[in-house]
């Protein structure tokens, strides 16, 4: 029976002799331009402010762009510097098979290696394609009693190892030893997030995206190099499922269930977020008119940190509360993004005093192939509930390129001009016909 590694490799290599299809090509413009607004907006975070100081110090001079900064750095260095970007705000693109955000890994490591090739538009948008699709087949494939975190950087290396591996035309035993020795060197991540161990989860760690792009490309030259892995890395059941891997391998990519994020926080709440506003706009509630808010969802939601009084922006991410307090008080465009003037809020953290969490075994049963939640709003004069409500991006309820672009310019408008950000939009769009020459001069 031939090795997990060796069928995704023939299936990577096959990748180049074939166009994408039309639902790839579109999906992938969004991705591109969605998470180019994610990196834009958070470059100027603490996160991602150190890594680009560490990554001129440790991995040397280059002329790779890190984008709208005006600075460059080494191949690696720009990689890392434009994955921790993406990173940060928590805006960045996610698929629910995965439970995590493959495009911070991947759309970095092929617009940063793009220069370094030759490759066309087709061979682009085939290896973001290819990166998805297999680091979501990885993500989804982990069994939890043996793999019991699920955090983005442990898979995130395979996803950006094969979109590396596909752009620079590796062969397939290349490939395949790519993906191994990413899997084998992800960071582990045990501690951090949700299911970490760690209590102190508000912190610039995250979920080891940037080291996992980071990695996934050295993999790759690794790879190219003579380098080997463990190629029977993921045929062992009690790690991985291999059906999981391998069923539908070539009909149809996991790019196609990526959801998009209009508001800067974990998925986890965005659902609440959408009822939430549902309820209030339609009856135009004002937050000095709500007594308590109730929040129906899943047992993953009520794990993550939900403080109410948020230290750093990491922690206001993953904290429900906060979030509908945002909402209450600042509005739609205060999640988008966040903001650190949001912290240390008394009037903010006063209102978190009246949402209560709660799991509804329904809603639980169906996580997690889909997140909904419930929101119940009680006023002085009466009591609205909403409907069991999915969040506003995910595949059910898409956003379109319009919409995309949208949340581009309000998630990049303290950051770019508007003639710096429709030469963004154009680059985006023209790349089927420059092969991605205009979107790069623009990110310089």
């Amino acid at each position: 029976m031939p090795l997990i590694t060796e069928i995704l490799a023939k299936h990577i290599v096959a990748a180049e002799r074939s166009l994408p299809s039309c639902d790839d090509r579109n999906m992938a413009l969004k991705c591109l331009l969605d998470l180019i607004g994610a990196a834009v907006a958070g470059r100027d975070m603490p996160g991602p402010t150190a890594v680009r100081q560490a990554a001129c110090a440790l991995m040397g001079t280059g002329s790779s762009p890190i984008w709208a900064t005006g600075q460059t750095g080494s191949l690696a260095g720009a990689l890392f510097a434009n994955a921790s970007a993406a990173s940060a705000l928590d805006l960045d693109d996610g698929h629910r098979l995965a439970r995590g955000h493959p495009g911070a890994a991947v759309i970095p490591t092929v617009l940063t290696l793009l220069p370094e090739t030759n490759a066309r538009a087709g061979d682009l948008i085939s290896a973001i394609s290819v990166g998805y699709d297999v680091g979501i087949r990885i993500a989804s494939a982990q069994m939890p009693k043996m793999i019991a975190t699920r955090q983005t950087g442990r898979w995130a290396s395979v996803a950006a190892a094969a979109a590396a591996a596909r752009l620079l035309r590796c062969r397939e035993d290349q490939i395949a030893h790519a993906l191994a020795i990413a899997a084998v060197l992800a960071p582990n991540q045990q501690a951090n997030g949700s299911s970490g161990y760690s209590q102190l989860t508000g912190n610039d760690v995250k979920e080891g995206i940037a080291w996992g792009a980071v990695l996934g490309l050295t993999a790759a030259h690794l790879a190219i190099g003579g380098h080997t892995g463990p190629a029977d890395v993921f045929d062992h059941p009690d790690y991985y499922d291999r059906h999981v891997i391998l069923s539908g391998l070539g009909e149809r990519s996991h790019l196609a269930g990526t959801y998009f994020k209009p508001y800067a926080c974990c998925r986890y709440i965005h659902a609440a977020l959408d009822a939430f506003f549902l309820l209030t706009e339609k009856s135009k509630l004002d937050a000095h008119r709500i007594l308590s808010v109730e929040v129906e969802t899943f047992g993953w939601a009520l794990r993550l940190g939900n403080k109410h009084q948020p230290s750093t922006l990491v922690d206001m991410q993953y904290s429900l509360p906060y979030c509908i307090a945002i909402a209450a008080i600042e509005g739609r465009d205060a999640l988008a993004p966040l903001g650190i003037d949001l912290l240390k809020r008394q009037d903010l953290s006063t209102f978190c005093e009246r949402v209560r969490l709660s799991i509804n075994d329904e809603i639980d049963a169906l996580f997690p192939g889909e997140t909904l939640s419930r929101v119940t709003i009680t006023t002085h004069s009466e009591r609205l509930r909403s409907e069991v409500l999915g969040p506003l991006g995910d595949p059910q309820r898409p956003m379109s390129f319009e919409a995309i672009e949208e949340k581009f310019r309000g998630v990049t408008r303290r950051v770019l001009t508007t003639e710096r950000q429709c030469a963004i939009v154009a680059g985006v769009l023209d790349l089927p016909d420059d092969h991605g020459s205009g979107l790069l001069m623009a990110l310089r």
